[in-house]
């Protein structure tokens, strides 16, 4: 096709628009420059978000499984992409890499982890508030609770909340984490997700519903007396109506016509200890029984003994330098050179997750507020004679730990690889595929277990075929493979820039395209998508069914084609480690079926850290079978009743809003926009790099042999549109070569020109201008914006022909799709009605915009309405308490039996009525109040609702049609 500059001018202008957050087309952006298939529920969801420009945000409610990220990434990308880069993401500890992995991989999104070490870092650097920077802000609860004060100062675009369900009780003052965060970020636009919104209580509902939006209810006093014991079915109606403009729910079986699922399959994969490690086991068990350690911080002792107990099932290498590490720092403290609430120097280079579960544990703390070690103190010489002596012990422990070379449970890792690669076989072969690949994906929570499991697998049939991946990545064998990764993608956007993000994507691909077995600690059960493998084996199985879900979905997720497999290690002779198994695989359900654990029961531990320290507990209050088998028993009961509650809430009926309609229509339309705005994109590329790239038309690629714009970071080299491209840069609206294409576009030269359509030597079939054949007239482009309630421009199309027949909008825009030959320069002749065309159209965008505004209006004084409604209920419901007192003490001052009882009956009431006639006076003042804050917010709504408008000629030809 032959593109002028009046075409490439005008294509960038649609490319570059604002359009209305009530369309598909404020999306564009991100629908182009998205990585993954996006599926129609995720694309009317984070429409949900900010269908209104009065939207305060939304509650995005899907069912596990469904891409809650996705959508998150949706609105973060628009914003991105429209300069508005202020954005925040807090989400648990556990989920900061992840959150980085998925928008770099999908969003093309740069972001910063801020914690204490990195936010330090920015300071020293100069940033006096490293939350202000240009890249997407990523933090746990704590650590913006910590740091609220900074939170508050930056204007936000965007802030999104992952798993916000631990936000729920914010109505509770006691709640220090949620309060500080709510009012850190009052005033900001805000996006929660969830899958488990309403667990245990409706309260819960009107805490996360005020987070978004105060206006929704009236107060905590008025939401409990109409909604906290819903008995008909108008109070239900009542509710849902209340919430629908917020919260937005899509459930697993409603989307199963667009997205196959895969099951999971169980393999458990026994071992019995031998006598030295049933030895070891007894020894360090019932050392963590004392009542009193000096090795432990007494502030951590229950995390500590996590990690111990999680060390020891792990293998003896795992526990052995732990166990000297203990022996050392009880030296120190002999010395007084370390406090007695030091952690052991290097454990968390061993233990990974330690940092993490530090903070999942003190967030779990309601008031969150961080345990402070304790200053070095003096021992008395009793103390002293205790320490040496644990200290003597701990050193025995050691040794015996390191005298044991092999471990029972090691020894059974090739019959569970072997046995695991049968059943991954089976199942792809049960599903029509008869090729195999073998990959594994073994976890384990100790970096010296990963060490010892290597040595194991390169004694094997497995040598060479093995990866490992873990916190750091850098043992030579890693750092190999990062080398040649670097040198194969040198000169591509492929390379980000950062190390740490750089070295998983090389693991991750060498496991996809080399090796057989990854063999990973917990960092790779965040933020990397395996989903080319399907077989997870948890040689250590974390207490948490939060991490393990977490673990599983790294394979069973979106894009698996086959059944997962997942193997899991059993300590036979250990009766508690079996009960856990149990109740992991047949209450939660982790390790069977479609869906792996429902929101019911996940949304039951929430975090999981409760259930974690319950069953830490249960191994250090219980020493023979009986009393574990008691207590047990009681945690299952317990957690059975927990999930009974949140079933019978039934939120389901509740929150879901599921249109199938709604999503049909808005699956078309997403990939209509997303293919205009890529065809559009690539004409106008060619039009602009003609001369310094050669066009594989059919492959839509291209390589840029000069650079043409100078100072811009810009790549040689091949381009490709589409996703997933591994060979060249992939090409897309948001890359800088592009958005250096629109602006050179924008910016074209375009002078009224005579501008002649080619329709019959194009070969195309246009019916709607085929009744213009042979004709020639006016045609003028512009960009008509308007502000009101949100900024938006729409680029118009008006023409006439020299007979004075009009041609509409479509064929206008359908000019375009013609190739065309520019020729001389005309005089820009005053046409009347080019004109009145032009002035029609601007009339009807306007007539548009005042009826959506009008309807964004009424949305907002109906729920103006009921808020004033609600708070002049909960004034009147002092006054209806109060009467009743009274009548209590009427009754109560009747029935006295005595002159004094009956004058102090009198006394308490005539103290009551004196409350309730003042309660009178104030009602009227207070409803008064009411009434006026609401008109005020009315006011200031419709001061938005002002239009300002800007008509812009973009050019003016004179076109005929040949």
């Amino acid at each position: 096709m032959s593109l002028t500059a009046y075409h490439a001018r005008y294509f960038a202008h649609e490319l570059t628009k604002r359009s209305s957050s009530a369309t598909i087309d404020s999306l564009t952006s991100a629908l182009a420059d998205a990585q993954v298939d996006l599926n129609p529920h995720q694309v009317e969801a984070a429409l949900f978000a900010f269908r209104s420009p009065l939207s305060h945000g939304a509650i995005l409610a899907d069912e596990v499984g469904l891409g809650k990220t996705i959508e998150a990434g949706i609105l973060l990308s628009q914003r991105w992409a429209e300069r508005r880069r202020r954005l925040l993401v807090i989400c648990p500890a556990n989920l900061r890499k992840q959150w980085a992995q998925e928008l770099a991989d999908k969003f093309f999104l740069p972001t910063a982890i801020l914690e204490a070490k990195t936010f330090n870092e920015e300071v020293k650097r100069g940033n006096l508030n490293p939350f202000d920077q240009p890249r997407i802000i990523l933090c746990s609860f704590q650590f913006a609770r910590t740091k609220d004060a900074y939170v508050r100062q930056t204007p936000w675009n965007l802030v999104v909340i992952d798993e916000a369900h631990r936000l729920r009780n914010v109505y509770k003052a006691s709640n220090k984490i949620a309060n500080a965060i709510k009012n850190a970020i009052a005033d900001r636009q805000k996006v929660l997700l969830t899958a488990t919104p309403l667990q245990n209580s409706q309260m819960e509902l009107y805490g996360l519903v005020s987070f978004i939006d105060e206006f929704i209810f009236g107060d905590l006093r008025s939401f409990h007396s109409q909604f906290s014991r819903i008995s008909t079915n108008d109070d239900y109606r009542a509710l849902q109506e209340r919430i629908r403009p917020v919260c937005q729910r899509t459930l697993r079986r409603q989307v199963l016509p667009y997205i196959s699922y895969t099951n999971r399959r169980a393999v458990v994969q026994e071992f019995v200890p031998n006598e030295d490690e049933q030895r070891l086991y007894a020894l360090v068990s019932d050392y963590l029984q004392s009542p009193r350690l000096y090795a432990l911080p007494a502030s951590q002792r229950q995390l500590m003994t996590l990690i111990l107990r999680k060390l020891l099932a792990s293998s003896t290498y795992a526990i052995s330098d732990t166990l000297l590490g203990l022996a050392n720092k009880l030296e120190e403290i002999e010395t007084a050179q370390a406090a007695l609430d030091a952690l052991p120097a290097n454990l968390d280079d061993n233990f990974e997750a330690l940092p993490e579960i530090e903070d999942e544990w003190l967030e779990d703390d309601a008031d969150g507020e961080a345990r402070q070690a304790n200053p070095v103190q003096a021992l008395s010489p009793e103390q002293r004679e205790e320490l040496r002596q644990e200290k003597e012990k701990l050193r025995e422990f050691h040794e015996l730990a390191k005298g044991i070379q092999k471990n029972s449970k090691g020894e059974v890792l090739l019959t569970a690889l072997r046995n695991g690669f049968e059943e991954a076989r089976k199942a792809r072969e049960n599903q029509a595929n008869a090729s195999f690949q073998q990959k594994a994906l073994i976890f384990t929570e100790s970096r010296r277990t990963q060490e010892y499991l290597l040595r194991l697998l390169e004694d094997s049939e497995f040598a060479g075929k093995v990866v490992l991946f873990n916190g750091t990545n850098n043992d030579p064998q890693s750092a190999e493979i990062y080398r040649n990764w670097l040198h194969r993608y040198k000169g591509t956007d492929r390379i980000t820039g950062s190390p740490t993000a750089d070295k998983r994507a090389a693991l991750v691909e060498y496991f996809r395209d080399e090796a057989s077995i990854m063999i990973a600690t917990e960092a790779a059960a965040e933020g990397i998508n395996l989903q080319f493998c399907n077989l997870v084996i948890n040689y250590d199985m974390p207490w948490n069914p939060q991490r393990i879900e977490q673990r599983i979905g790294r394979c069973h997720r979106y894009g698996q084609k086959y059944d997962v497999v997942v193997v899991n290690f059993l300590n036979r002779s250990n009766a508690a480690d079996v009960r856990i198994y149990q109740i992991l695989d047949q209450k939660f359900q982790l390790f069977n079926g479609v869906f792996g654990a429902s929101d019911e029961v996940l949304g039951a531990v929430q975090s999981g850290v409760d259930f974690e320290k319950r069953i830490v507990g249960i191994y250090q209050q219980c020493r023979t079978p009986e009393q574990i088998s008691f207590e047990f028993d009681k945690l299952q009961q317990d957690l059975e009743t927990e999930v009974a509650e949140a079933r019978a809430f039934a939120q389901e009926q509740l929150l879901n809003n599921f249109d199938q309609e709604v999503i049909e229509k808005v699956k078309v339309e997403a990939r209509q926009a997303r293919s205009r705005t890529e065809q559009l994109l690539w004409q106008v590329t060619q039009f602009s790099l003609q001369p310094y790239a050669s066009f594989d038309d059919a492959a839509h690629s291209f390589v840029l042999e000069t650079n043409p714009f100078g100072g811009a970071h810009i790549h040689n080299g091949p381009y490709r549109m589409g996703r997933n491209v591994e060979d060249a840069n992939t090409y897309r609206i948001g890359h800088p070569l592009a958005q250096q294409v629109l602006q050179r576009c924008l910016a074209s030269e375009t002078p009224a020109s005579e501008i002649s359509f080619q329709l019959t030597k194009s070969g195309k079939k246009v019916s709607i201008l085929h009744p213009h054949l042979g004709q020639s007239g006016w045609l003028v482009c512009s960009k008509f914006s308007v502000q009101s309630f949100e900024e938006e421009d729409r680029i118009l199309l008006a023409a006439v022909s020299d007979d004075g027949c009009v041609l509409d909008d479509d064929a206008c825009k359908r000019l375009f799709d013609l190739p065309a030959e520019v020729g001389e320069t005309v005089l820009h002749v005053l046409v009347p009605a080019l004109e009145t065309q032009l002035q029609a159209l601007q009339d009807k965008v306007l007539e548009e915009i005042n009826q959506r505004n009008n309807e964004w209006l009424d949305q907002e004084i109906v729920k103006l309405d009921r808020w004033s409604e609600d708070k002049k209920l909960a004034l009147e419901q002092e006054i209806k308490d109060l009467d009743q007192q009274i009548r209590d003490a009427k009754r109560a001052s009747t029935a006295a039996m005595t002159l004094a009882d009956k004058l102090v009956h009198q006394r308490i009431l005539k103290a009551f009525q004196g409350t309730r006639n003042e309660k009178r006076k104030d009602l009227f003042a207070a409803q008064d109040e009411v009434e006026a804050r609401r008109d005020g917010l009315i006011s200031e709504i419709e001061a938005r609702m002002t239009k300002e408008q800007q008509s812009e000629v973009i050019f003016t030809i004179r076109w005929s049609l040949e």
